[in-house]
């Protein structure tokens, strides 16, 4: 049966959100996870009741509900003046993060400010003369947090000039970041370069470097993008809005080491089902085996879309060379030997938002490619029965422990969700954990804004998960949260 979300928590305590769902088998992620085998029927993997919790940095403010025993500081606050160098304002819009080791046993995040502000009026600073356009505004920072003292001991703008960096992924060998704009305007838009790139930040960079686009990686709305460790291929998703459906694609470099030496661009397609429709009328569990369709010209000038006469955009090739449509397409994160992949609002439970194609949008889907030599298979392992389970998942993680932590962007459905946890807030946006057995559980709810959660990462060693509020251009709308506690205690 169905449920929204106020049914769903009136039956049980103040929201512990453990909805019990068809048992998605997470193969490859769930190798390391370490949940009894011998659980009652309704053990989620979650870790109890939440109730509000204050920043251990702002005890006057319960920026989140929690599970008993976990903590939390936040920073990197919009509008707030950086460590570094004071003069810059941290920019807004915190989006997709990742976390990596960093100088003197910090730990180094690179965070992606979405700025979606008109030309010449961004919020990412920086020199000028490392801007990709003069005229953009978004970019990427970074910081250094030392988790014995909890706080952000060195920051610096990674890269800037860019436009709408949305999510992004870790570079092979873990050599950097890579930044990706979720939008192909350009010079027609009144910006002073073409946009719709993926760039990369070097992690081991102090100091903002020069951006330079991977051309060769597509001119799309890149979402975000996930390596193959050991073949050094890049997995990339797009989101196309609600106008149309989205692609998946797959990037073989030349050089692992070196994308800026090019290679090939090609979209998913389901092997004998050309122009698969996968946005609704799915089977969990069910193995698509996949191949590969080449894209002959990555970067498009003009991008004429699929709908229209002469289309030559990315997802216009690939479509008509077979491949397959999915809606909205965000986070994806690599697993063990395959790649978890978030479709926002795909599913047959709907939402009662409706794309500008006549799709009726759902709730959300997870699918899991698993790479062969023959293409692939693809498979969906969950699908959301309702808001009250899951709404809206965008940017995602694969825990320490090999289950997921799905981050919620319930923009403006017309559902207008609530939450006892966040008295006065609709669209009220949680952190979802999703076991190798299909269950889901509450772990986090925003009750400072209805703003979404975005780049949720674990630090190496597992300790700490990062978290965004993703926030509007207001001063301390926006910030970065670092949380801690007993992880074992479930399966994240």
């Amino acid at each position: 049966m169905e449920l929204d979300r106020r049914s769903f928590l009136a039956r049980g305590a103040a929201a512990t959100g453990g909805a019990v769902l068809a048992a998605a088998v997470f193969d490859s992620a769930a190798e390391a996870a370490t949940p009894p085998r011998n659980n009652p029927e309704n053990y989620t993997g979650g870790y109890g009741p939440l109730r509000p919790v204050p920043a251990a940095n702002d005890p006057g403010v319960s920026y989140f509900a929690l599970p008993a025993g976990f903590s939390y500081v936040v920073f990197g606050k919009t509008g707030t003046p950086m460590v570094s160098d004071p003069s810059l304002r941290n920019p807004s819009s915190h989006d997709g993060m990742a976390a990596f080791d960093g100088p003197g046993r910090t730990v180094r995040l690179t965070r992606n400010q979405e700025d979606r502000n008109a030309p010449g009026q961004g919020t990412v600073g920086g020199p000028a003369q490392t801007r990709y356009d003069q005229l953009s505004g978004g970019g990427v920072t970074v910081l250094d947090y030392d988790p014995r003292t909890r706080t952000i001991v060195r920051d610096h703008i990674g890269v800037n000039g860019t436009h709408i960096n949305c999510a992004g992924g870790i570079a092979w060998r873990r050599r950097g970041w890579l930044t990706c704009e979720e939008t192909i305007v350009g010079t027609q838009a009144g910006y002073g370069r073409k946009h719709g790139y993926v760039f990369l930040v070097p992690i081991d960079a102090r100091t903002t470097v020069p951006a330079e686009p991977l051309t060769a990686m597509g001119r799309f709305s890149h979402e975000a993008v996930a390596t193959d460790q050991r073949t050094g291929v890049v997995y990339l998703t797009e989101d196309a809005g609600s106008g149309r459906g989205s692609g998946f694609y797959r990037f073989l470099p030349r050089d692992p080491a070196r994308l800026d030496r090019g290679g090939r661009l090609q979209i998913l397609m389901i092997k004998g089902r050309p122009q698969a429709d996968l946005r609704e009328g799915q089977t969990e569990h069910r193995r698509l085996p996949v191949t590969w369709r080449d894209i002959e010209n990555p970067d498009p000038e003009p991008v004429v879309e699929a709908e229209l006469p002469g289309a030559n955009s990315v997802f216009a090739q690939g479509w008509a060379a077979g491949g397959a449509k999915f809606n909205r397409l965000e986070g994806i994160w690599a697993a063990d030997r395959s790649f978890f992949i978030a479709s926002t609002s795909g599913g047959d439970a709907k939402n009662g938002d409706v794309n500008a194609d006549g799709f009726a949008e759902g709730y959300g889907q997870i699918w899991e490619y698993e790479p062969g030599h023959d293409g692939g298979v693809l498979r969906l392992v969950f699908e959301s029965p309702g808001g009250s389970v899951l709404d809206s998942p965008d940017n995602l993680t694969v825990s320490p422990r090999g289950n997921l932590l799905v981050c919620e962007d319930d923009a403006g459905s017309v559902d207008g969700d609530e939450h006892p946890l966040a008295p006065g807030l609709t669209d009220v946006n949680r952190l979802i954990g999703l076991t190798r057995a299909g269950r889901t559980f509450e772990f986090l709810v925003n009750r400072f804004s209805a703003s979404e959660l975005a780049g949720a990462c674990f630090s190496p060693d597992g300790q700490t998960l990062f978290v965004n509020v993703y926030g509007t251009a207001a001063e301390g709308s926006g910030f970065t949260a670092a949380i801690t506690g007993p992880w074992r205690r479930g399966v994240l």
